[in-house]
């Protein structure tokens, strides 16, 4: 693997870190600024939607930009960013910041997984992505709790120091190590958002959607339910939660390896066995040790369908596939805050917190059928009308006009 995809990777640890490393450190945010908690929680929920919303916005924006100056630029707005949540004078403020940062994050994985594919040969690509994203996942078992145990002993400020000198070390890595790659000849905004009008990018994003929310309508809640229900201390939730990232890691690496070789099967599989771990987890709740491997499989299932996904909108919006990829980060967002709020739905509905595993089992399942749905089309060689029509009652096709 070029030395390009450890710069790229970098660059993912640290948006990683910065994207997940204030959920420990809310009660610090807050009473530094003199807020309630759930007022501190609008830190994520701003970081959510900037991503959601930067991702297409940033991608627009950069499409007449080299693909290595548009990651550069979105490293320095992801630096920015964090010094300004680092300095912040007021809670406003460091609102203003943490959307800054989230601008940069959907487009630098979705310019990222074109760069980091474009790097290798065509059999590699899925492992290609990968390998930036390990980045991500590994934020998650070193970068969260570090920078959590910093904000908490020596000041939350400090955190978001930390990370943007990490933007400025993915920075000089990007511009040191990711070769100059020639603009695509011909492609314009209008090529990238023809790219939705193909229906198995439409598929693969609303997978992306199903299958993440899945992983995200369990682990949100993760805390209440563990020490709640499986009896764990307080304390000890830090550490479930650096189980679920090396789950992640796992995952991440396994995904990207088996997708080159079969993609669609790897997506039946890690979707339908995240599917059932969801489920599982209602009953494995109850219990420490089968409670902490469940977690831990949630992780692994939920990440090894992130390098097929992203690899799959690449090949379906073939030749203006820029848009396509970063768009497809934010749905991983969306499906996020769409699990998280369906989840805390039913648990004020009084189902318990083990309630949102059925969720997550559910959004899982979806995803499964869409990616049947999927390769059913894409055999047919025609429209998702051609598909319906197929099963009318004459077993006779009605025409469809390309």
């Amino acid at each position: 693997m070029p030395l390009a995809l450890l710069a790229l990777a970098i660059g993912a640890f640290g948006i990683g870190t910065t994207e997940f490393v204030i959920m420990g450190l809310l009660p610090e945010v807050a009473s530094d600024f003199g807020v309630s908690v759930p007022t501190a929680g609008l830190l994520v929920t701003g970081y959510a939607l900037g991503v959601v919303i930067g991702a297409p916005l940033m991608t627009v924006l950069g499409t007449k930009v080299p693909r290595k100056r548009m990651l550069m630029l979105l490293m320095g707005l992801f630096i920015i960013g964090n010094l300004v949540s680092a300095v912040a004078p007021v809670f406003a403020v460091m609102v203003i910041g943490r959307v800054i940062a989230s601008l940069a994050h959907g487009a630098f994985f979705g310019i990222g997984s074109v760069v980091a594919a474009e790097l290798v040969a065509p059999h590699k690509k899925a492992g290609a992505i990968a390998m930036m994203f390990t980045g991500l996942t590994v934020a998650n078992v070193v970068g969260v709790p570090l920078g959590t145990l910093i904000g908490q002993h020596v000041g939350w400020r400090v955190t978001f120091g930390v990370v943007a000198a990490l933007g400025v070390v993915g920075l000089a890595g990007i511009a040191k190590l990711v070769p100059e790659l020639p603009k695509p000849e011909d492609v314009h905004l209008r090529h990238e958002l023809a790219a939705f009008k193909n229906a198995q990018v439409l598929l693969a994003m609303a997978m992306t959607v199903l299958g993440f929310g899945g992983v995200f309508a369990a682990i949100t809640y993760i805390a209440p339910m563990m020490t709640h229900i499986a009896g764990f201390a307080d304390g000890s939730v830090t550490w479930l939660l650096v189980l679920f990232g090396l789950g992640m890691v796992g995952g991440n690496l396994i995904g990207g390896k088996f997708a080159d070789r079969a993609l669609m099967p790897m997506l039946y599989v890690s979707l339908g066995a995240l599917a059932v771990v969801l489920a599982l987890f209602t009953l494995t709740a109850h219990n420490k040790i089968a409670a902490a491997v469940t977690i831990a499989l949630i992780g692994a299932l939920g990440f090894a369908t992130v390098p097929p996904l992203q690899k799959r909108v690449l090949d379906q919006a073939h030749g203006a596939p820029t848009l396509a990829s970063a768009v497809n980060i934010g749905a991983f967002n969306l499906g996020n805050a769409l699990s998280a709020w369906l989840g805390g739905i039913v648990i004020a509905a009084g189902f318990g917190y083990t309630a949102p595993n059925w969720v997550g089992a559910t959004l899982a399942a979806a995803a499964l059928v869409l990616a049947v749905l999927s390769s059913v089309l894409e055999r047919r060689g025609g429209t998702l009308s051609t598909v319906i029509a197929a099963g009318t009652p004459t077993g006779q096709q009605t025409p469809v006009h390309h």
